[in-house]
């Protein structure tokens, strides 16, 4: 049996091993300093220690910086020192794959020939903007177990809501014409009801969920820890890197200049 953790502070924090459920911090003034703490406690709630650890998955946004970039230090200094292995899982992805089983639990998943359920994930970025991705539906025949994700239709960036809703409208009309039946786009996601006024303006929107894929209790878990597998065995060096999607505040300074006459001004020259 293989003994994963999950680490991610792409909003707030989730902490939790494959199987078990998670501790899961909203307060994002808080959740650094409980890090260290909750990664203890999870491990040893599911009766391990952390050399029996095989896998440490870890959230690499997209997402603002100090949080962030907190879990996936956190992840990669827990691999080092008990040599799991270390994964990386973007947070939007799997939003998707949850949509879908969502839909399907509820019994409004529809028959994929003719109802194809777009989802547009997102994560709330700050600044009156969003990270975003527009992920399609599933290939025909597969069911809302299948973890698989298609090439998004949009792919992951971040934008302004109102700017969000005119290039998915610009795609879904696009996707409207190579497909027959009824197209539908869900927006999932923390950030969703906070711009939920400007995201009404999608054609065909369906549901508006302020909700993560890693809310969602053990099961949450398990979509976010086996999308990252299958990711690793399409891609296995991919870098497990920090994806900000927006340049950070500080830079570099330019240049003093040299006073005139000085020295160093004549070395310059």
């Amino acid at each position: 049996m293989t003994h994963t953790l999950v680490i991610d502070t792409s909003f707030g924090s989730t902490v939790g091993v494959a199987g078990h459920e998670p501790i899961v911090e909203t307060d994002s003034r808080t959740h650094v300093e409980k890090l260290q703490g909750n990664i203890a406690r999870v491990v040893a709630d599911a009766g391990l220690k952390p050399s029996d650890l095989d896998e440490i998955v870890v959230g690499v946004g997209p997402a603002p910086f100090t949080g962030l970039r907190a879990g996936i230090v956190a992840a990669k200094a827990l691999a080092f020192a008990t040599g799991a292995k270390l994964l990386g899982q973007n947070v939007l992805e799997p939003q998707a794959q949850w949509n879908l089983i969502r839909r399907g639990k509820a019994g409004t998943l529809g028959d994929p020939r003719t109802f194809h359920v777009l989802t547009l994930a997102v994560n709330d970025a700050r600044r009156k903007q969003l990270y975003f991705e527009l992920c399609p539906s599933p290939v025909e025949g597969a069911g809302t177990d299948r973890q698989d994700i298609a090439k998004p239709l949009i792919a992951m960036d971040i934008d302004y809501p109102a700017s969000i809703v005119e290039r998915v409208n610009e795609a879904v009309r696009a996707y409207r014409q190579t497909v027959e039946g009824d197209v539908v786009v869900d927006v999932i996601g923390h950030g969703a009801e906070k711009y939920a006024a400007v995201l009404d303006g999608i054609e065909s929107v369906g549901d508006i969920t302020d909700s993560s894929v890693l809310d969602q209790g053990e099961q949450g878990l398990g979509i976010f820890a086996t999308e990252a597998v299958l990711n690793a065995e399409h891609d296995p060096d991919a870098p497990v890197e920090p994806l900000y999607l927006r340049r950070p505040d500080a830079e570099v300074p330019a240049p003093l200049k040299h006073v005139l006459g000085h020295e160093g001004a004549e070395r310059t020259a």
